[in-house]
């Protein structure tokens, strides 16, 4: 197939997407369509809980491989919606719809890429595709979910909306739940020990501490309070509980057992972890896939961002059409001409490995 071929392709299935709801965890209804779009080009698939995946026609184990992968599916709509949101319209050179942006001109466009090199048989390596499910949540039954089933993967691209500059690190992010300790007691008598006030003192250290180690790509690891309450809604009682909620963003030169440990000596307050998965992650500039792309001029940076790159335990690469900027916003789009450079792009960085 022609690039243009593969671009009208990617546009027509990215309107049937965006044309049925697939919030997280409710997916089933995309993953029957993408499960279509494979059989009417007579592609071998499989499916795991709500995640598609296919490999290319002369897949070999002795070959290394590579995995092109994305999400498909989206959050819900927000109130500041005026179009319908499950209504792909074409204006102005857009296309307009929920997940157009985040992520679906991501996934039509390395589905056109794995089109492009399913039925190759001379490849060096294997090309293996995966849309993945809970992607915007962090589920459990995303990625982490279809990756034993997709055999040895060597490295991958993870499309996300970069404007097809490659993000080459990410920062982990852990949210951490704090309960500062008290001793409830009569304000009016000042009895009891006030949690609260132990709260805003550990507060107070995280507001003010930075972390030495500052990368290049990421900047600082930071800690940010979000959140505080005490059970106690009585004007007069001393509080004896505080909780307060630390959202964490870690750069590549941190464990999350080191930003762990850091709270352990100075914080008086008892505190633990929701969940230790989403870690920073970088890839090598020196890598075949990031020479690849600097060979086509493009730049590379730091993500703030946390997707499921986090997630895959070898090297990979977020990069795809669209901007990030738009992603979650009211009368979500993305420009077809977006789709159409992401479609040349991938097939052109690829090619330059495989």
């Amino acid at each position: 197939m022609t690039t243009n071929e593969l671009y009208s392709e990617a546009v027509t299935l990215l309107k049937d997407l965006i044309a049925t709801p697939s919030f997280s965890k409710e997916e089933n209804d995309t993953a029957e369509i993408l499960m279509a779009f494979f059989t009417k080009h007579s592609i071998e698939y499989a499916r795991v809980g709500n995640n598609i995946y296919a490999k290319n026609k002369y897949y070999n184990v002795n070959k290394p491989s590579v995995l092109l992968n994305s999400h498909h599916d989206t959050v819900k709509p927000n109130k500041g919606y005026t179009l319908d949101p499950f209504t792909p319209i074409e204006k102005e050179g857009k296309l307009f719809g929920l997940g157009s942006n985040d992520a679906g001109g991501c996934l039509v466009s390395l589905i056109a890429t794995f089109l492009h090199f399913y039925n190759d048989e001379n490849t060096k390596y294997n090309v293996v595709f995966a849309a993945s499910a809970e992607e915007e949540i962090s589920g459990v039954n995303g990625i982490e979910l279809v990756l034993p089933y997709l055999g040895n993967i060597d490295f991958g691209i993870v499309g996300e909306p970069t404007k097809l500059e490659m993000a080459v690190a990410e920062r982990g992010l852990m949210v951490i739940d704090c309960t500062a300790p008290g001793r409830a007691g009569h304000a009016a008598r000042k009895e009891g020990e006030n949690a609260l006030y132990n709260a805003v003192d550990d507060i107070n250290w995280i507001r003010n501490y930075h972390f030495p180690k500052v990368s290049d790509l990421l900047g600082e690891s930071r800690l940010t309070v979000t959140v505080i309450e005490t059970e106690n809604k009585q004007h007069n009682v001393v509080p004896a509980q505080c909780k307060f909620v630390i959202d964490v963003r870690v750069n590549e030169l941190y464990t999350f057992e080191e930003i762990l440990e850091a709270l352990k000596v100075n914080l008086k307050s008892a505190f633990k972890p929701r969940t230790t998965r989403m870690k920073s992650t970088s890839i090598a500039l020196d890598h075949p896939l990031v020479k690849a792309g600097i060979n086509l001029g493009k730049g590379y940076y730091g993500s703030p961002t946390t997707s499921d790159k986090a997630l895959m335990p070898f090297p990979t690469l977020k990069m795809g059409p669209g901007d990030s900027a738009r992603s979650h916003t009211a009368d979500e789009f993305i420009y077809l001409d977006e789709i159409k450079d992401g479609i040349e792009t991938y097939i052109k960085m690829v090619k330059q490995i495989v």
